[in-house]
């Protein structure tokens, strides 16, 4: 059974809350698992997909990994969990990838569904710098969970916008883990274990 999103055809009677988590997973690691977990069972949504952001044409690639393989992580990572799916939405949208296109797009191509954004604290404080961030804030929710320096008292407050406080504060970083691979480092452990055999196969951050 395939959890990408394009092999899905969704029933029309089908009417699900997703939740939408953004990432360049590159590579995906056991604190976007974890959240992901925290959000599908602590809060109201149905579904949560991953949305694999693409590389930006403006922008050095920097050790990001092709898109096809940081697809392929997530599809291991998700594995047959049925609550997650993994989107490659944004590959086919215009870049640079903005997030109320993509938003707009996939409510024109699923309308029974609602979508909710996740997002780390950290990136809810730069919300406002958003491409039409008020639409976003009016018509879709958002749901917040901790990162370090989380300061409630400086976070938007909006009907919409919903923190998971209870989810699990995760300091764990790609950067750090492509950076102790280039060291050496096993660190497989930080990641689902078929994530970290594809990487190993594939021989990817050592140089």
């Amino acid at each position: 059974m395939s959890n990408l999103i394009s092999d899905i055809i969704s029933p029309k009677s089908l009417q699900l809350k997703i939740g939408l988590y953004f990432g360049s997973y590159n590579p995906i690691h056991i604190g976007h698992m974890a959240i992901a977990n925290y959000i599908i069972e602590f809060t109201d949504i149905d579904q949560l997909w991953f949305v694999v952001s693409p590389q930006n044409p403006l922008k050095g690639k920097d050790n990001l990994l092709e898109d096809y393989h940081r697809l392929e992580l997530v599809t291991r990572a998700i594995g047959d969990d049925n609550r997650f799916r993994v989107s490659n939405i944004e590959f086919n949208l215009p870049k640079p990838s903005y997030t109320i296109n993509t938003l707009t797009h996939l409510q024109e191509k699923f309308p029974n569904h609602s979508f909710a954004i996740i997002m780390g604290s950290d990136n809810l404080g730069s919300f406002h710098k958003w491409k039409n961030h008020e639409m976003i804030l009016e018509n879709y929710g958002i749901i917040v969970y901790p990162r370090p320096g989380f300061d409630r008292g400086k976070m938007i407050v909006h009907p919409n916008v919903t923190f998971a406080e209870g989810a699990p504060l995760m300091e764990i970083s790609s950067s750090f883990i492509r950076d102790s691979i280039k060291k050496g480092k096993d660190v497989r452990h930080f990641m689902p274990q078929k994530v970290w055999e594809y990487l190993d196969e594939m021989n990817f951050y050592r140089k």
